[in-house]
C-alpha cells in the first residue's frame, strides 16, 4: 500500500470520523470541506438525542484525533477525471490531486421551509424553524422567540412524507429532535404548554421511546395526532393553529406564542455533478445511489469511490459514524487489493 492520499469529500461527522479511521490503518486521509470550519450540521445543534449530550463535546473529541490530518477548509472540488488507476481531483484553489481512492461525505440539506405556505414560516414573526431553534439554545439571541412564552407547538413532518413537496421519504429524525427541543424548551419554560402535532411517531433508536415517554410523563408534553391544516397569525402577534386529533376525531385549535417547523432532510443536490464527473448515478430521491441497500451501503458502483452518512440518505449521528468506519475500512480494503 502506498502513501496516495484518500480524499475525503466533506468536513462534517461523516467526513471527520472517516478521516480519523483512516489514519488509525496507517493511510493518509485528506478532508475538504467548502465551509469554514468542520462540524457539518453538528456544528449548529446544541444537544443531541437521546441523551441531550452537548454537541460540541462530542465534536470536540475529534480535536486530537485529527491535528495531523490535512483539512482544507473554505475548498470545493473544482473537477474529478477517472484515471486507470484512481481519479485526479482538482480543487478550487487551483491544486491538484492524484488519489486512488474518494470517500463522499457531502451531507444533506434541510427542506425549504418557506415551500410549505400554510404554515406560514417567513410570513408570520411566531413561525421558526428546527435550524433556527437550535441557533436560539446556542445564543440565546432571536427576536421571534418570546421572553416568556405560555404555548408551544411543534408541527412534525415538514417537507417529508409529502407527495406535494417532492419528498415522499421520512427524515428520520424529525420525531426525536422534536421531542428533544420540546424537553428542552420545557426545562427553558417550565410553566409553558408544549404541543407536537404529528403524522407517525418513528422512534426506532437506542432510547428514543423511553425519551418519548419522558417528554409525555415527566414534562407534560403534549402529542396530538394529526396533519396541521392551517396556520395563521391572530391580531395581537399569536399563531393560530388548526389541525384534527384523529386519535379522537376531533378539530383542534390552539392559539400558540411560538411555532416550530421541522424541516426535514433533503438530497444535497448541489453535489450530484461530483457523481457525473465519474459516471455515477443518483438515486430517484436525489441522495447518492449505493450498490446496494444491504450489504454495500459505503460502496458505489465504480472502484475507488465509496459513501459515508447522510450522502445516501437520513441517518442518524450513530449510524453516520458505524457508515463513516465501515467506508474507511472499505477503502484499506480496496487499496490492498480487494474489491
Amino acid at each position: 500500500m502506498n502513501n496516495n492520499p484518500v480524499l475525503i469529500v466533506g468536513g462534517g461527522i461523516a467526513g471527520m470520523e472517516a478521516a480519523k479511521q483512516l489514519k488509525a490503518l496507517g493511510l493518509t486521509p485528506v478532508i475538504v470541506e467548502k465551509s469554514s470550519a468542520l462540524g457539518g450540521h453538528v456544528a449548529q445543534w446544541n444537544c443531541l438525542f437521546p441523551d441531550l449530550t452537548p454537541a460540541r463535546k462530542v465534536l470536540s473529541s475529534y480535536e486530537n484525533d485529527l491535528k495531523d490530518v490535512e483539512v482544507l477548509l473554505e475548498t470545493e472540488i473544482a473537477s474529478i477525471n477517472r484515471l486507470q488507476k484512481g481519479y485526479s481531483v482538482v480543487l478550487s484553489n487551483g491544486r491538484a490531486m492524484p488519489c486512488k481512492a474518494v470517500i463522499f461525505a457531502t451531507g444533506f440539506k434541510l427542506f425549504e421551509a418557506e415551500k410549505k405556505e400554510e404554515y406560514g414560516y417567513g410570513v408570520y414573526d411566531r413561525v421558526i424553524t428546527n435550524r433556527d431553534l437550535e441557533a436560539w439554545f446556542n445564543t440565546g439571541s432571536d427576536e421571534r422567540v418570546p421572553e416568556k412564552p405560555s404555548a408551544i407547538g411543534f408541527v412534525h413532518c415538514v417537507g417529508s412524507r409529502d407527495v406535494k413537496a417532492g419528498n415522499t421519504q421520512c427524515s428520520k429524525v424529525c420525531c426525536i429532535t422534536a421531542i428533544k427541543q420540546a424537553i428542552e424548551l420545557k426545562e427553558k419554560f417550565p410553566n409553558a404548554e408544549i404541543y407536537c402535532f404529528y403524522m407517525d411517531l418513528r422512534l426506532f433508536g437506542k432510547k428514543y421511546e423511553d425519551f418519548y415517554i419522558n417528554a409525555q410523563r415527566d414534562y407534560g408534553i403534549h402529542f396530538i395526532r394529526g396533519r396541521v391544516s392551517e396556520v395563521s397569525e391572530t391580531i395581537d402577534g399569536q399563531v393560530l393553529v388548526k389541525a384534527e386529533d384523529t386519535l379522537v376525531g376531533k378539530p383542534v385549535k390552539v392559539r400558540l406564542d411560538l411555532l416550530v417547523l421541522m424541516a426535514g432532510i433533503v438530497c444535497n443536490r448541489e453535489n450530484q455533478a461530483l457523481l457525473k464527473a465519474v459516471q455515477l448515478p443518483v438515486d430517484d430521491d436525489g441522495f447518492f445511489r449505493s450498490r446496494d441497500n444491504i450489504a454495500s451501503i459505503t460502496k458505489s458502483d465504480r472502484d475507488g469511490i465509496f459513501f459515508a452518512g447522510t450522502c445516501t440518505g437520513p441517518k442518524t449521528i450513530p449510524e453516520t459514524i458505524a457508515e463513516a468506519r465501515s467506508a474507511a475500512l472499505n477503502v484499506y480494503n480496496y487499496l490492498k487489493g480487494g474489491k
